[in-house]
């Protein structure tokens, strides 16, 4: 039997995914929690092998929640379940240390063979969750490729654009003009495709 608990504000939402989850012989809910801080006084207790993490939770986040309790309990697979679908989410959730995502419209038999791909080792996301992770890695694919078009000293001063300093200081750092870091900008703004200091510090460092 596979112990599975669920993390989710959602009185409603989380009697749902219980009654899921306890529709098969092959999984049990042995525990449901309405906050994040409540699963991480409470999870530990009943050593579940999976869990169910909204990401929206008061408080501290489900991201964060995933990124803590595998700190407790290493060997525990998360899958979040949530109504949001935008990348910055996705990659938050799959880089806290969660195995799969899926979205709160799945049906009762995308949930439970989400959770046995997950449960035996795979990944397991919609299709419209994978379609953005495939379309994210080729944006950074090509933002990479732009970046690759940068002279040493343009990547020079992209990194400090980066680290936050502004013009006067990038001049300062790498004893230059003022007017030599603008014409190095405009360059690189030029080859990254982008309009902004903002724009081009995304390219290399995006928000996940």
């Amino acid at each position: 039997m596979i112990k599975v608990a669920i993390v989710e504000d959602n009185k409603t939402t989380r009697e749902g995914l219980e009654t899921i989850v306890n529709l098969s012989p092959d999984f049990r809910c042995v525990c449901t929690c309405s906050t994040a801080e409540e699963a991480l006084r409470t999870l530990p207790t009943h050593n579940p092998d999976l869990v169910l993490m909204d990401i929206q939770l008061p408080n501290m986040s489900g991201v964060e929640c995933v990124e803590r309790l595998k700190e407790l309990l290493p060997s525990v697979k998360a899958i979040m379940v949530t109504v949001y679908e935008d990348p910055d989410r996705i990659f938050r959730a799959l880089r806290a240390g969660a195995s799969g995502y899926l979205l709160k419209r799945s049906t009762p038999e995308e949930v439970l063979n989400a959770m046995r791909e997950v449960h035996q080792g795979g990944g397991a996301m919609s299709g419209e969750i994978a379609r953005k992770v495939i379309g994210y890695f080729r944006e950074q694919a090509t933002s990479m490729a732009e970046v690759d078009r940068l002279t040493a000293r343009e990547r020079e001063v992209l990194d400090l654009v980066v680290h936050g300093l502004s013009n006067k200081e990038i001049a300062d750092r790498l004893s230059v003009t003022v007017a030599a870091v603008r014409w190095h900008l405009k360059h690189i703004y030029h080859k990254l495709h982008v309009h902004s200091r903002t724009e081009a510090a995304l390219k290399v460092r995006p928000k996940v």
